[in-house]
């Protein structure tokens, strides 16, 4: 995928999402300021090419909730709050991430990016997915709907998360980066926004990067 045309493409977009869901966003800054203190959350993730950035994000944990547990949740942890389980299920949480879009640190679509912590266990052929710009939605996204559900699972959560999640994750990723396009970048959009959106296309594409991974 060229380059610039993706840039231009997230510049647009992040930039007429901001716009159009400008009071959408005022809405729950109010209500985050009303109910439960400060509205974002910051955190330190590693970028392309390794370089560490600041993600933005709606606060949907206690304050200091960092420090209070693993950088991972699980469906069940006490640390989010009532109307930050709310932002998780809409995935409204991430919408401040359009920010990131604008300067430059992330893309619309691209590997979700990791804290430090997690991406010091990386496998040498896992830091290939460091070569990407980090996104704000990707088919692992899609794939990991249900991520919180899955390490409640677990008696080990952490290490589910690094032996499975991680691994899988960085797969579709190289996989998905190896033929991605403006068009599947949209439709991964289009999926994440509306999860019943060209079921059969999904389905396609996941068989696609299954393919190529065997390959």
């Amino acid at each position: 995928m060229n380059r610039l045309s993706k840039r231009l493409y997230d510049l647009f977009f992040a930039g007429l999402g901001l716009l159009i869901l400008s009071p959408l966003l005022l809405l729950i800054s109010i209500l985050m300021k009303l109910k439960d203190g400060p509205v974002f959350f910051r955190q330190e993730r590693v970028g392309q090419h390794g370089k560490i950035f600041r993600i933005w994000k709606f606060r949907t944990m206690v304050v200091n909730a960092e420090h209070l547990g693993l950088s991972i949740t699980a469906r069940g942890d006490p640390r989010v709050t009532r109307l930050g389980k709310l932002l998780r299920k809409w995935k409204l949480d991430e919408l401040p991430q359009l920010w990131n879009v604008l300067r430059g640190e992330m893309s619309l679509v691209g590997p979700r990016p990791e804290v430090p912590r997690y991406v010091g266990k990386y496998t040498e052929a896992q830091r290939q997915v460091l070569s990407l710009k980090p996104g704000i939605t990707d088919m692992a996204t899609l794939e990991f709907r249900e991520e919180e559900a899955l390490l409640s699972s677990s008696p080990d959560p952490e290490r589910l998360y690094i032996d499975y999640c991680i691994r899988r994750k960085i797969e579709l990723n190289l996989a998905y980066a190896a033929q991605a396009s403006l068009w599947k970048d949209t439709q991964v959009i289009l999926w994440t926004l509306i999860p019943g959106y060209a079921t059969k296309d999904r389905l396609k594409i996941l068989s696609l990067l299954e393919k190529a991974q065997q390959n």
